[in-house]
């Protein structure tokens, strides 16, 4: 009998599974569900969801390859097509960065070219657009799918593997009251807020697109006569102000330039993480620590010696590390950034700082699922938050954009502090933020403060969160770590192996595979984006290919 595997969600993750099973193997039978009417674009990059101005921050070359690269794909549209996306093309470039809605197209047309290539190797596969899975439920040999239909029918379907594919998690109403959004998404909804005071929640990307979806609802951004980007208000908009604000009060860095793919690491390499993981767990965290500083001295002793490096621990690093930035005034600092990073990419030119943290996050990423309950909470509460902001830069442009609204006199930065408050009950409209002891109102405010962790009772399939067998992940106590027995606390996220299957007890198939973003960030924190997206669909595409080859482990 023909395998039948559901994919749910065509966004990145649902395509490079796809494109891990559509090879030379024995036939497949693939579903696709998407509860867009478009699919294979993905939430992040659709039209419907994103402004034309959201920039993406992933550059071609760090774009893994579909059925070809980013690049070759802008290359081979004609002028008409690049027009309407408004890339010239003089200036595709590897390391540039598009629009998001372009990456929307690229993975459409990536999408396309994978369905033409697993029919024509004998897989039967059907793409069911509109159609929302609201149910999943586990059975002994195979999973139950309840999909509603784009009439409002309810269908129900059988698989053997059943693949959640659903990226990101954006709440299906924006704006729970009059002025208040929690979310950035979808964009279009932000070009409602009339010229006013609007507060922004976060300073990262997310906020960014939040702010520009707004600015270009009543304005523009163009080049003067010498070269530098200004932004020209419309008339009647002089009431609008944005404020964007989070807790250090200071705006992500420039990409910078450094090699790809990855020069090697010295000190802080995979075989030294996985030794630490073997023979050092009751203090894996400070362990791990040790080899990142050794790799920072090594890399650049300069820097390590400014920060104090030598006297640093896992508590004080951050503090060290955003220093700088945070007592110099935001724009001066992002004005100054950018200039450095546009000399450093004319000149190729690598801050070695910035890239060995850069090719260092990935590898202490293997040593997170190891940590004790109290360590992985040391790693999130001080330690993470050195290297999301050292890896999510953002494109040059955003940086220009930002200063223009500025020099505008339409936007300025707040730094909130450990202890604030935002209120959205004691308006009518938008929210009043209490910080530092003074009170602001803004008749717009809009969360962007980006993806949150999910964990088990957040599933959104009520038959399969009453079976019980998604299970918030287990973590070593403290107190167990040199313990025989070890003792295990439930804390957060989902209990999952290391084929992304959720870990359960019951006599059930096993063939459930959750690679749903918001669920994984607990014990892989740095599961983010379109390579997070390529790695998870390898990894359960070949987990699929590998069990029914070997049918006898398809019950667990």
């Amino acid at each position: 009998m023909t395998p039948k595997i559901a994919i749910i969600g065509s966004g990145p993750t649902g395509i490079y599974t796809l494109k891990g099973l559509v090879g030379k193997s024995e036939p497949l039978s693939i579903t696709v569900f998407e509860s867009e009417s478009d699919p294979g674009k993905g939430t992040p990059y659709h039209p419907a969801l994103n402004d034309r101005a959201m920039l993406s921050n992933i550059a071609s070359i760090e774009l893994p390859p579909v059925c070809e690269t980013l690049m070759q794909w802008l290359l081979r549209q004609t002028d008409e097509e690049l027009q309407r996306f408004g890339v010239e093309r003089a200036s595709i470039d590897e390391r540039e960065f598009y629009p998001r809605v372009v990456l929307g197209e690229f993975l459409y047309a990536q999408f396309l070219q994978l369905l033409n290539i697993g029919r024509s190797n004998g897989h039967t596969i059907e793409v069911k657009a509109s159609h929302r899975v609201a149910d999943i439920e586990l059975r002994p040999t195979d999973i139950r799918l309840s999909v509603k239909a784009p009439d409002g029918e309810s269908l129900e379907f059988a698989f053997d593997h059943v693949v959640m594919a659903t990226g990101h998690d954006f709440p299906e109403t924006t704006e729970i009251k009059p002025g208040y959004y929690v979310s950035p998404w979808p964009a279009p909804v932000l070009k409602s807020i009339k010229p006013c005071k609007v507060g922004i929640l976060g300073t990262s990307l997310s906020g960014i697109d939040a702010l520009i979806t707004v600015a270009t609802a009543h304005g523009s951004f163009l080049l003067d006569e010498q070269g530098d980007l200004q932004y020209h208000a419309l008339p009647d908009t002089e009431g609008l102000h944005v404020t964007m604000m989070s807790r250090k009060g200071v705006l992500p860095e420039a990409d910078f330039y450094g090699e790809i793919p990855y020069r090697p690491l010295q000190f802080c390499t995979e075989t030294a993480i996985q030794n630490l993981i073997a023979t050092r767990r009751h203090d894996l965290l400070n362990a791990v620590f040790e080899l990142f500083k050794a790799e920072l001295v090594f890399c650049d002793p300069e820097y390590a010696s400014h920060i104090g490096l030598s006297q640093l621990t896992v508590e004080t690093i951050a503090k060290a590390y955003f220093h700088d930035r945070e007592t110099t005034p935001p724009f001066a600092w992002a004005a100054r950034n950018l200039a450095e990073a546009e000399a450093n990419k004319v000149r190729k030119y690598t801050v070695e700082w910035r890239y060995a943290i850069l090719r260092m996050h990935e590898v202490i990423a293997l040593a997170i699922p190891h940590l004790n309950e109290k360590d992985l909470e040391r790693f999130h509460t001080y330690f993470k938050t050195v290297f999301v902001d050292d890896y999510a830069t953002v494109p040059h442009a955003s940086i220009r954009r930002l200063l223009a609204l500025h020099r505008a006199g339409k936007l300025d930065i707040l730094a909130l502090g450990n202890e604030s408050d935002i209120d959205n009950k004691a308006v009518e409209r938008g929210a009043v933020v209490h910080s530092n002891g003074n009170s602001l109102q803004f008749y717009a405010f809009i969360d962007a403060t980006g993806q949150h962790t999910l964990s088990a009772r957040d599933i959104p399939f009520p038959t399969l969160k009453k079976q019980g067998v998604v299970l918030k992940a287990t973590t070593t106590t403290a107190s167990s770590m040199v313990s025989v027995d070890d003792q295990f606390v439930r804390t957060g996220g989902i209990d999952l192996d290391d084929k992304f299957r959720p870990i359960f007890h019951d006599n059930l198939t096993n063939q459930l595979y959750c690679g749903s973003i918001a669920f994984l960030l607990h014990k892989l924190p740095f599961v983010q984006g379109i390579t997070s997206a390529r790695d998870i669909g390898y990894t359960v595409s070949q987990a699929i290919l590998e069990t029914i080859a070997t049918p006898a482990l398809e019950v667990a």
